[in-house]
């Protein structure tokens, strides 16, 4: 016996045989499934059937799938999972920035993306039912509260999207604390899977935004071998870069190239 509906997952693709793939592995899960092959018809079932969680592939027809996520983003709530063939890392940010909880590059595995649908509206399910975290953040001349959603530094209010204010977040309520870029992924945005490089792009997105002089960082410092930790005693003074290279001993904070 199929296992009752667990949620209503929207795909949105205009190949056929992926759709038909992906919702062959959704209902076997216990998901209720719509299907749309344009952008267009997307926010028509959209708005026919708001659903739980949308997986959408980045290049439609008629409108790509960046618009179709921020239209969405503009109506409500709602996960979304990013399916694209693209292998530029750029292109890949650029979904996460515009709304998208996850990606998925093609070729994939549909039993991976089972799992990863099930992981993004299991985070998204247990956020709703979180309170949100109390008084303002602060050290090193940020300031970051997590119920207005607002950062500054200086007095001076940071521009920042939604995974860099929650990357600066978790590391200001873990000052000096070094995390692996697998712990980052795990603790900030609840990814069990996906591309660590992906970490190290929104590192230095951030870096560009709160430091004084970005190549050579002080708030958020690389430690070797391990990851990233934010020093709440820096100041945003440049000083000499250190490079992470084969001669650095373990612990020792190093430059990120």
């Amino acid at each position: 016996m199929q296992p009752p509906p667990t949620g209503r997952v929207l795909v949105v693709d205009d190949d056929p045989t992926v759709a038909e793939v992906v919702t062959g592995y959704l209902h076997r899960a216990g998901y209720a499934v719509d299907r749309a092959e344009t952008g267009p018809g997307a926010l028509e079932r959209a708005a026919a059937h708001w659903p739980d969680l949308v997986v959408l592939d980045l290049m439609l027809p008629e409108l790509d799938g960046l618009e179709v996520c921020r239209r969405l983003r503009e109506q409500g709530p709602v996960p979304v999972i990013m399916l694209t063939a693209l292998g530029d890392e750029g292109d890949r940010v650029l979904g996460l920035e515009v709304g998208a909880d996850d990606y998925v590059t093609k070729p994939f595995s549909p039993r991976e993306l089972v799992l990863r649908v099930e992981s993004v509206l299991r985070r998204s399910r247990h956020a709703q039912d979180v309170p949100r975290p109390a008084p303002p953040l602060r050290a090193a001349g940020l300031t970051v509260d997590p119920r207005a959603r607002s950062a500054t530094r200086g007095g001076v209010e940071l521009s920042l999207t939604v995974r860099e204010f929650d990357l600066l977040a978790h590391l200001l309520r873990h000052p000096a604390r070094a995390f692996s870029r697998e712990e980052l992924m795990r603790e900030v945005w609840g990814w069990d899977f996906g591309d660590l490089s992906t970490v190290t792009v929104h590192v230095r997105r951030l870096r560009a935004k709160i430091e004084e002089d970005p190549a050579r960082p002080r708030l958020i410092q690389t430690v070797w071998g391990v990851g990233y930790r934010l020093d709440p005693g820096a100041t945003a003074q440049p000083g000499a870069p250190v490079r992470e290279d084969s001669h650095a001993q373990p612990g020792v904070t190093a430059q990120e190239d």
